[in-house]
């Protein structure tokens, strides 16, 4: 028998309604200590999917609030246990007074994601299409949406499943092969196997090559503002975000610390750092800004380099274009509303993307979406393709890549194909533990952690 478990499963937040959910074996038991119908009916003697409409009361018989409760039957159901969603008047107090009830009524409080969890553990999703729930709910932009959806409606699970199918049955074939000779089963020809696993080489590698333009949709992606004094790094925090985030001035070293803030620029998530101007300085706070912009251009995945079109380009310029060799760098030319001094055939010869805005006029807007989509990858991405969307479905991958390609190593190398076969059973566990089929208990604890509590 399962624990009955309980929470809110809406915001906390004032709203037209609040959702306290209900599952396990004995959610109808609670759910009846704690409603009344108005029609007298009792919720045990009502189908799945059916609501009624009545009031909650506490341990002394008063009224809480005027509800309908709403009940699912196992296993039909998000959890696949016997659930009730109570619906009450969005108020916060409302929604803790009415889970109060219910917990004194036997359920205890959910953990964060145990509902989801108990939907996995019960058969009802795998681990990947939970881990979509997330995704959905995270979701800040509508491709990261789809791409939720298209998750959640198990996209990435066949994906997985069907190279999975394939890779058992070569090595099931082989396998019987070597344990049985005296039945006669025919040999699985190398150029069979080599064209399995090279196959399955080029879906996975297809896989991980999208990986990262996918995060920049549904996660986003790091990315610094930097750029020498007063060429307008603020201005442009402030064009992205759309209202005065960052403090603009004439005066150079205005910004010594680092302003954060999350956009969304097209079908990006940006995760925006403007920082101090780069430049030689012998005051000791400007120096220190300096420092930390450095360091936050070194883990960023998207730089955004200021240039100023109305002055020469200098050393302090250069250095911040050293600073972007080989790195996923957009140069942004700014103050094109003021007389261009710049050396702008050189910036265009340093950069692949090069844009010519003027964060005062908001000019340019639109030539930055494109250039930062191409420079991530994003304007690329199909949606309604399997897509890893989180760094363990990656490392999985990751290990399940390596794995066939020992396997064609040794395939090669021309050893017995036992020694092949144990490649392959091990590419096949990854592959399992990606949808969670083979997941060990830490790992899916450490996954469904990453939840809210009530979902």
């Amino acid at each position: 028998m399962s624990t009955t478990i309980a929470a809110v499963s809406t915001p906390v937040a004032a709203g037209g309604i609040g959702v306290i959910r209900i599952s396990g074996d004995e959610a109808v038991t609670v759910a009846d200590r704690v409603f009344t119908a108005l029609s007298g009916k009792k919720l045990s003697a009502m189908k799945g999917y059916t609501a009624a409409y009545g009031k909650v009361h506490n341990e002394k018989g008063e009224t809480v609030d005027e509800c309908v409760a709403l009940v699912f039957r196992a296993p039909k159901s998000y959890t696949g246990e016997n659930t009730v969603e109570i619906s009450c008047h969005g108020g916060i107090l409302v929604t803790q007074q009415v889970l109060r009830c219910v917990l004194a009524a036997g359920a205890v409080a959910a953990g964060a994601g145990e509902f989801t969890k108990r939907a996995f553990l019960n058969g009802k999703m795998d681990l990947s299409e939970a881990e979509a729930v997330m995704s959905l709910i995270n979701a800040q932009g509508e491709q990261g949406m789809k791409a939720a959806l298209t998750a959640l409606d198990g996209a990435l699970s066949k994906k997985i499943r069907t190279i999975t199918d394939e890779l058992v049955s070569a090595s099931a074939h082989m396998a019987a092969w070597v344990d049985y000779p005296d039945e006669e089963i025919p040999e699985l020809s190398d150029e069979s196997l080599q064209m399995i696993l090279g196959k399955t080489e080029t879906e996975l590698s297809a896989m991980l090559s999208k990986f990262d333009a996918g995060q920049a949709i549904t996660s986003g992606v790091d990315t610094a503002i930097i750029g020498k004094p007063n060429v307008g790094k603020s201005a442009l925090m402030n064009m992205l975000t759309g209202f005065r985030r960052s403090i603009v001035t004439d005066i150079a070293g205005t910004t010594r610390d680092i302003v954060e803030e999350t956009v969304r620029l097209g079908n990006v998530i940006l995760r925006l750092a403007d920082t101090a101007g780069i430049r030689e300085s012998d005051d000791v706070v400007e120096s220190i800004g300096v420092d930390m912009a450095k360091t936050r251009l070194e883990r960023a995945g998207l730089i955004l380099a200021v240039f100023d079109s109305s002055a020469p380009l200098d050393e302090s310029d250069r250095e911040i274009i050293e600073l972007c060799r080989g790195r996923d760098a957009v140069a942004v030319i700014n103050k094109t509303d003021l007389p261009c001094q710049a050396d702008t055939a050189y910036l265009l010869s340093a950069f692949s993307h090069v844009v010519f805005v003027s964060a005062k006029t908001h000019a340019g807007e639109k030539e930055l979406i494109v250039a930062v989509e191409e420079m991530l990858g994003t304007d690329k991405i199909n949606t309604a393709e399997a897509m890893l969307t989180t760094e363990r479905q990656r490392s999985s991958a990751v290990e399940a890549l390596d794995c066939i390609r020992q396997a064609k190593d040794a395939l090669e190398s021309g050893v017995t194909l036992d020694a092949v076969n144990v490649c392959i059973d091990r590419a096949v566990d990854h592959l399992l533990a990606l949808t969670g089929e083979k997941a060990g208990e830490a790992v899916v604890n450490e996954v469904f952690s990453r939840f809210c509590v009530g979902k």
